[in-house]
């Protein structure tokens, strides 16, 4: 887990609806998934990176390679998430990413997740543009 730094994260917040649980009536894991994309979709957007023009102009998407999660304590109906995102390594083609879903102030669910940068057409990996990789690299913990 990366260290805590006010300036290189990014916080959003997201409510628990009744289409977010299962039968238990807790959050069904795999929507966990969907808040931490939310995190970093909402977080590039606040960072002037607008993925649908990414892929018209430079011909790059995002994909999740890979990831590891954590299931920790549940969520439940109307609950007040914040999902805090950072980014902890920026390569040549990838994002990795650590991410956790709070209620109040204690972890529910935690996430390292590498994202890869692919040609759009091709979807095979592709370099991240080098004003993009510089201003993630501004960001990085």
């Amino acid at each position: 887990m990366p260290p805590d730094s006010n300036n290189v994260h990014s916080t959003l917040a997201v409510r628990v609806y009744y289409e977010d649980t299962d039968a238990g009536g807790v959050v069904f894991y795999a929507n966990y998934l969907k808040f931490f994309e939310r995190g970093r979709t909402e977080w590039l957007r606040r960072l002037g990176v607008n993925q649908s023009e990414l892929a018209v102009t430079e011909q790059r998407i995002f994909v999740v390679k890979q990831l590891d999660t954590r299931y920790i304590k549940p969520a439940k109906l109307d609950d007040l998430l914040t999902i805090n995102s950072q980014i902890t390594r920026v390569g040549r083609a990838s994002i990795d990413f650590f991410q956790c879903a709070e209620l109040d102030g204690q972890r529910l669910c935690e996430g390292n997740i590498q994202i890869c940068c692919v040609d759009a057409n091709t979807l095979r990996p592709a370099a991240l543009p080098d004003e993009l990789k510089t201003l993630l690299e501004k960001v990085q913990v």
